[in-house]
């Protein structure tokens, strides 16, 4: 599979929006997933594309319902509280994807904060969340900051690098706005390739993305007790115990400031970052969030661009469980 790079496709065809929602709910429909969750993936994966997080947007489906019908991740998982208190919760997601489990605690996360100011909830017991920004977004839209991060069950080797003790787990911050695009940070723990030359020219980057990497398995693994035993769903194939857990914090903005006052702030310091020079290569100074809102307004606007790779994906796992595919009635709308 090609390096995965979340720009826009520079060729393709160009497929609408509730075309390709529905399409992905139909192909969840066919691994077995119930009506809900198929239509929250539908959902959700369409929605990173817009945003061109292609890493983690609709081709995350060559991945997702191949191990759904091969019996390696549960497809009718039933989310469970196992822990529910005023200012956190521990959810069970019985083997499943991620997915559900943590939309639905950080929709607890958000009416806890908003009961009492800040709230934490963790989930256990599943597989990949997707992009910790899905759930991070969610907070803004209710006033609040969200922090999330994620990890899953590996161990360092003895004899490699002390680079292998980092994992590639997500991290994303959420911070609202008024008028300006919301600031949201959005990232996996490597700052740079993992390269003996690059170490040596730039120690300091690799050192910091080992700490925050070090600290985001600490928070998104540890602490949401990934290794404990006796929870696990009984998948098959390598690697089936569900391995991954996740962190979201919220933080309810009118308990610290003024919600209005907060978010003129923040307009004025994206603006005053707007008329900084961009980085090289870049025609516009955008902060993190920034260029996802222009590319998710085009493409809500055009169809979102989908390149020959991003095709074969699609209708691999269309073949895969006999459903039609409708990407052959835009190959016309070439760019």
């Amino acid at each position: 599979m090609p390096k995965t790079y979340n720009i826009p496709a520079k060729s393709g065809m160009r497929v609408p929006v509730d075309v390709m929602e529905k399409f992905v709910r139909d192909l969840f429909l066919a691994a077995g997933t119930p009506g809900d969750h198929a239509q929250h993936m539908g959902v959700t994966l369409t929605a990173n594309d817009l945003r061109c997080v292609f890493s983690h947007g609709t081709r995350q489906v060559g991945a997702y319902v191949p191990q759904m019908v091969n019996g390696h991740t549960n497809p009718q998982p039933k989310v469970t509280v196992i822990e529910d208190a005023p200012a956190l919760a521990i959810l069970d997601g019985d083997g499943g994807l991620g997915y559900f489990p943590a939309h639905q605690a950080t929709e607890m996360a958000i009416e806890k904060a908003l009961d009492l100011g800040i709230a934490a909830v963790t989930t256990r017991n599943h597989f990949h969340f997707g992009a910790a920004g899905n759930y991070s977004r969610m907070a803004i839209a209710n006033d609040c900051v969200g922090i999330v991060t994620s990890s899953h069950r590996y161990r360092p080797k003895a004899g490699a690098s002390v680079m292998s003790a980092s994992g590639v787990s997500p991290l994303s911050i959420a911070v609202p706005t008024e008028n300006e695009p919301p600031l949201i940070l959005d990232m996996a723990s490597h700052f740079l390739p993992r390269d003996e030359e690059l170490m040596a020219k730039f120690p300091a980057a690799f050192f910091k993305s080992l700490g925050v990497a070090a600290m985001m398995h600490a928070l998104g693994g540890m602490l949401t007790g990934i290794w404990e035993s006796g929870f696990e769903y009984s998948g098959e194939g390598d690697g089936a115990a569900p391995h991954q857990g996740a962190l979201i914090i919220v933080l309810d903005i009118k308990r610290f400031i003024g919600v209005d006052a907060f978010k003129k702030e923040m307009d004025r310091y994206i603006d005053d970052a707007h008329q900084t020079e961009p980085l090289p290569g870049f025609d516009r100074a955008e902060l993190a969030g920034g260029m996802e809102v222009i590319w998710e307004k085009e493409q809500r606007e055009k169809g979102i661009g989908v390149d020959e790779h991003h095709r074969g994906v699609l209708e691999k796992i269309a073949d895969l469980v006999n459903v039609d595919s409708p990407l052959a009635a835009f190959e016309n709308d070439q760019f």
